[in-house]
């Protein structure tokens, strides 16, 4: 049994958690993300905020770290963070390193690292490969193959959000928040909907209830999400001959309504060589996927 830190970098919060290696997670503390960019001084800040923390828990030797963003090949240094832009080209690991001696840091993306997690913690028993995809500000993705994050050539594959769909548009600019944003409101010019006549802010919760409730506009929202994800995981698929597909991030609260239309898409583009084998899961670490995956960067 031991201990680890894992830390889920995000843009409205850092959340950092102690992890013990059979029993899941311990204990968690969230700072807002915001004080720590105060000065211009991201990692100046987050070193003094980590310093408290081993100071609480100095048995952890071992942490890891999940970014919402792009990292080096060697894993050591972040690369562009569009969210957090404090955090970008930075000789993360390096530093930490130095300013806590005999320590060790591991750095990732934060959805290969929360589909890591769904393999040690999560409430189902899944194969040692299987893809990941996550539907939040954005559309993250990753493969875990041997039971290992898979980083292609530079470190940073798996780009998911970033396929083409057929109306020649990333799938993130279609179906990030930004994109599902315009899409509910191009319906509401058109439909009477219980969302009203113009949305400006919103959250998973909301359509999902609007569509419990039989609402027109939040059901035909998300046929149009399982529709643009059936896409996207047909090409995903056939490309890592992977045939297990865990559902994370917001969309695994809509899960239940987004299921048919993503499975059909799938099921008409796929051959039976794929179709046979296929499982559709959803994921189970809801909002502790970033801190359990992060801390499950450490397992050997």
């Amino acid at each position: 049994m031991s201990h680890f830190f894992g830390i889920d970098i995000g843009g409205s919060n850092i959340k950092i958690g102690l992890v013990d290696s059979e029993k899941g997670l311990v204990d968690k503390i969230k700072y807002p993300t915001i004080i720590l960019r105060e000065n211009g001084k991201f990692v100046e800040n987050f070193s003094r905020t980590l310093k408290t923390e081993f100071e609480r828990h100095p048995e952890v030797k071992e942490t890891g770290i999940g970014i919402p963003g792009t990292i080096s090949r060697d894993g050591r240094s972040t690369l562009e963070l569009p969210n957090l832009e404090d955090l970008d080209n930075t000789d993360l690991v390096e530093t930490l390193e130095a300013d806590f001696p005999g320590k060790i840091f591991y750095l990732e993306n934060d959805a290969h690292a929360a589909a890591l997690g769904e393999y040690y913690f999560g409430s189902e028993k899944l194969p040692e490969n299987y893809i990941f995809i996550t539907l939040g500000t954005g559309v993250g993705g990753a493969a875990i193959i041997n039971k290992k994050v898979f980083r292609g050539g530079d470190g940073n594959a798996m780009e998911i959000g970033h396929i083409m769909t057929h109306e020649g548009k990333e799938l993130e600019h279609i179906i990030g928040k930004a994109g599902l944003t315009e899409m509910i409101n191009d319906f509401l010019k058109s439909k009477k909907s219980i969302l009203g006549t113009n949305i400006t802010s919103w959250d998973t919760k909301t359509l999902v209830s609007a569509a419990q409730e039989e609402d027109k506009v939040a059901i035909k929202i998300f046929k149009k999400i399982g529709l643009y994800l059936g896409e996207a995981l047909v090409s995903t698929v056939r490309l890592f001959d992977i045939k297990t597909i865990i559902v994370g991030g917001g969309i695994s609260q809509s899960y239940d309504f987004v299921y048919e239309p993503m499975k059909r898409v799938l099921m008409e583009n796929l051959t039976p060589y794929y179709t046979r084998e296929l499982d559709i899961k959803k994921a189970t670490l809801g909002n502790n996927a970033g801190i359990l995956g992060a801390a499950a960067l450490c397992f050997k």
